[in-house]
């Protein structure tokens, strides 16, 4: 038996790109692979559930968990892998936030398969089919995982370790995270894995007085390379998102949407954003102040909550499913 520990890899409701930048740590994934036994890995090796089943309590030491909580399936395995490991990461934006998959709490299940099976252009579906939990054939009952109402994040459905934010993380965090489980300097249970400062005190740009008269969208205007974005008038998130990516993306002339979720001590990100967006408007008078966000900000939620929505307090829009409530029909699928 290998003395080493034992690491697992999960996908829930996520586009896969944290799997991915696993391996962008590049050839210190040998490292990885010296620490660890990788015992499960969907994405990557043939791994069975059954396997993981079998496994003592807290057999596993460590699991990176990408991806929000979408279906039963994904909320099982994300229990199972709990009971499992001794140190259960949400790794990256869709477990830790809810990301792009938590838009979706904007629309209810059955507004969602409506779209997505009839109205879609690329929809051929003339007999209007929509997914069953369970159809019987001739070979016997198929089963497929019950879709949720509302997108859960990792931390909203078990009890999770650390979180390391990102959409992906950076390959230098992830290696800062697997590099401070190694050696157990780890802050407390319960922390985000990361910088506590913002993205703004990561970016070079320049900064000065903001006066905001006008919200430009980014296709709109090729702004100064080196004054601050914001102040270009261009919404800007890096004023609210946590540091850790370098500031990557307005270095390059594009602004920050927040895929590192909030700063330290901030409990809702697209709160932090309003409040701050509402600071540099230079304007006294309410009909210009709503004519300005109007125009230059036509997607409030896309704008303000594209990674956190799930996370956030308001969590989804106030939409009924169907004739039961929805989390009553969850608990009951998922047997809590």
């Amino acid at each position: 038996m290998s003395d080493k520990g034992k690491l697992a890899l999960y996908w829930a409701a996520s586009c896969g790109g944290c799997e991915i930048a696993v391996l962008a740590i590049n050839e210190k994934i040998l490292d990885v692979a010296n620490a660890f036994d990788i015992v499960f890995w969907p994405c990557v090796m043939d791994g069975k559930v059954r396997d993981i089943e079998k496994m003592p309590d807290k057999g596993l030491d460590l699991c990176l968990f990408n991806g929000g909580i979408r279906n039963s399936e994904q909320e099982y395995m994300a229990r199972l892998l709990r009971k499992k490991a001794k140190v259960l990461v949400a790794f990256g934006s869709c477990a830790h936030e809810g990301c792009i998959p938590g838009l979706a709490n904007m629309n209810s299940r059955d507004e969602i398969f409506q779209f997505v099976y009839k109205d879609c252009p690329s929809a051929d579906n003339p007999k209007g089919v929509l997914p069953e939990v369970e159809t019987k054939v001739s070979e016997g009952t198929l089963h497929l995982p019950f879709f949720y109402d509302t997108l859960k994040t990792l931390g909203q459905t078990v009890d999770v370790d650390y979180y390391l934010p990102g959409c992906p993380p950076e390959p230098e965090r992830i290696w800062d995270a697997i590099t401070a489980i190694l050696t157990g300097k780890l802050p407390p249970p319960g922390s985000v894995i990361g910088a506590e400062t913002t993205v703004c005190d990561e970016c070079p740009r320049k900064r000065e007085e903001k006066k905001i008269k006008e919200f430009k969208r980014t296709w709109q205007v090729i702004p100064d390379t080196e004054k601050c974005l914001l102040e270009q008038g261009i919404v800007c998130c890096g004023i609210a998102t946590r540091a850790g990516c370098g500031a990557l993306c307005p270095q390059v002339g594009s602004p920050c949407i927040g895929c590192y979720g909030p700063n330290a001590g901030v409990e809702d990100f697209g709160a932090r954003m309003m409040t701050a967006i509402a600071s540099v408007i230079d304007s006294n008078d309410p009909e210009e102040i709503d004519r300005i966000i109007q125009e230059g900000i036509p997607d409030p939620v896309g704008t303000f909550y594209r990674f956190s929505l799930a996370h956030s307090s308001l969590r989804r829009s106030n939409r009924a499913g169907n004739g039961k409530p929805a989390a009553k029909e969850e608990a009951e699928v998922s047997g809590r």
